[in-house]
């Protein structure tokens, strides 16, 4: 029963690119030329996409056994390392106590004092230089 839908789709495909191909050259001007090489298209594509899935197949079929072996290897090992706490020194010395002292707080000066760069400040500088 699915080889007769993938059959169907197949042609299905193949017709449709037929058709797209022929309907790029233009119903008018049709030749056997064009048929043949829309033909030829729809078949190399097909053909191509075949040859894509029947080398996964070979390929699952070829490593598929060592591949989950290793899997099944790598899990174990990972098992091992993660079934019990790691246990680490810290590097960092022991806390200090904490007093209980009250610590005054640094004066506060303006957060914002102007742009030093302008003269915003003062309009005019005390020392005004050479006026042109």
């Amino acid at each position: 029963m699915r080889v007769s839908f993938l059959v169907y789709g197949v042609l299905y495909v193949v017709v449709e690119m037929v058709g797209y191909h022929l309907e790029q050259v233009g119903w008018a001007d049709i030749s056997p030329l064009d048929v043949a090489t829309a033909v030829t298209d729809a078949l190399l594509t097909v053909a191509v996409c075949a040859a894509v899935l029947l080398a996964l197949d070979l390929g699952r079929k070829r490593w598929g056994t060592s591949v989950a072996a290793w899997h099944s290897e790598r899990g174990e090992h990972q098992a091992e390392i993660w079934d019990e706490p790691i246990e680490v020194r810290s590097w960092r010395p022991a806390p200090l106590a904490i007093t209980a002292e009250r610590v005054d707080e640094p004066p506060q000066q303006p957060r914002y004092r102007g742009n030093p760069y302008s003269f915003a400040g003062h309009r005019f500088p005390r020392d005004r230089g050479r006026l042109l």
